[in-house]
């Protein structure tokens, strides 16, 4: 027998119209159930044919779930809705795999995040993120989005790929279009999913023929690490690899560029915290990295499906329900946070779920996108003093906490 829907509204394109702090009185209220909660569909950015699900808000829970990946699995999707089977190919990373595949993939992906890769990755976001605060700088006002957020990360994957200059407008096109279409101010197109397609189309085939190349043309990029990577005589074929890039399009642009867009907005309307941080950015870098993470939660959902009559709690569980967990609840639960509404970049213990609650699909790039973040926030705290914002433009969306754009102006100190 089907569950009741919880009368809470976390499903409606008004719910998600809102700003974070509205939403959150809804999920504190769901925080303080005896256990996790029914909804009926979310309207932004579902497929058609989508269902209800349980909303998993509670840290613990979130934990429980993503550590548990028997029973709740990611191989029918992580949406709120299966994932259309136009879209099986180009969408069909590890991300949604299931062992013993995606440990498979898995593997084969880390192999190529060599100490000597990642020693040169993290050498290049240094350098890039001097490049662009200066630019950004200079400017002085502007949107800071545009100027600064996104800049970063599509420049680091393209270094990182190897993708070559002539191709890397469209690349980031197509990776700007993954993370955007779910908002009818981003996209002409009247379904989002015939952009999404598109876009994870051109991404997929990009990124095949770059591989392609690379096996006949080696280079020192991360791009030929992948292709040559190889675990107990298996590679990745071109079609693996270019799904891979779909998934470094969206997960590797869309962390960065909405924490770098969020920690800015926190800075502004906490300018204490930002002057903690220029006054000894040795000590506080690292924690207020971490408290970014929290506070913007950049990728806000994630699902999976019961594998088989379960249970979460004391809520019975059926084969093939969906359970969506909601990572800004979680990073907001007043069990682990005190005063969880108070960015503070001295916090000592995080242990956000921005990268997810643990498990075998712990975000790979996790360590990638801290850097990008320290790299940032450490150049500009050595010539901002502070930061005056106007209201940032949300992306509309159930999925990403997307900044659109941030009108800033640097006060240089």
């Amino acid at each position: 027998m089907a569950a009741d829907f919880d009368p809470v509204d976390i499903s409606s394109t008004e719910f998600w119209s809102q700003p974070m702090r509205e939403r959150d009185r809804a999920f504190e209220t769901l925080r303080t159930r005896p256990t996790i909660t029914f909804h009926p569909p979310v309207q932004v950015g579902s497929a058609p044919g989508a269902k209800g699900f349980w909303a998993v808000t509670r840290h613990a829970d979130i934990t429980y779930v993503s550590r548990r990946p028997a029973e709740f699995c990611n191989g029918r999707g992580i949406g709120y809705s299966d994932i259309p089977q136009e879209l099986n190919e180009p969408f069909g990373s590890f991300i949604m795999t299931d062992a013993p595949r995606h440990t498979h993939l898995r593997g084969l992906v880390h192999r190529a995040f060599t100490p000597k890769q990642i020693a040169k990755i993290e050498e290049q976001i240094r350098h890039q993120a001097r490049i662009i605060v200066a630019d950004a700088v200079s400017i002085g006002s502007g949107d800071v989005v545009a100027n600064l957020a996104k800049r970063l990360p599509l420049w680091t994957i393209s270094e990182m790929l190897g993708i070559p200059e002539e191709r890397r407008a469209e690349f980031q096109a197509a990776a700007n279009a993954m993370v955007s279409v779910s908002d009818p101010k981003n996209t002409t197109d009247e379904n989002p999913f015939h952009a999404l397609f598109n876009a994870a189309i051109a991404l997929s085939v990009m990124g095949s023929d770059l591989a392609s190349a690379r096996r006949d043309a080696p280079a020192d990029d991360l791009l030929t690490a992948l292709v040559q990577a190889e675990v107990d005589g298996a590679r990745l074929t071109d079609q693996e690899i270019g799904s891979f890039i779909v998934l470094l399009g969206v997960a590797g642009n869309d962390t960065t560029r909405n924490s770098i867009s969020h920690g800015i907005q926190a800075f502004a309307e906490n300018p204490d915290q930002w002057a903690l941080l220029r006054s000894d950015p040795d000590r506080y870098l690292v924690s207020a990295v971490e408290e970014i993470l929290r506070w913007a939660s950049p990728v806000m959902t994630m699902r999976r499906t019961a594998t088989a009559d379960t249970t979460v709690g004391d809520q019975q569980i059926a084969e093939g329900d969906y359970l969506v967990m909601f990572y800004p609840s979680a990073n907001r639960d007043e069990r682990v946070f005190d005063d969880p509404w108070k960015f503070d970049i001295s916090r000592e213990a995080a242990g956000n779920v921005a990268f997810g609650g643990g498990g075998p699909h712990y975000c790979l790039g996790a360590n990638l996108a801290r850097t990008q973040l320290r790299s940032v926030f450490g150049e500009l705290a050595k010539s901002v003093e502070a930061f005056e914002i106007g209201t940032p433009d949300l992306l509309l969306s159930a999925f990403v906490h997307g900044v659109n754009s941030l009108d800033c102006t640097f006060v240089l100190a």
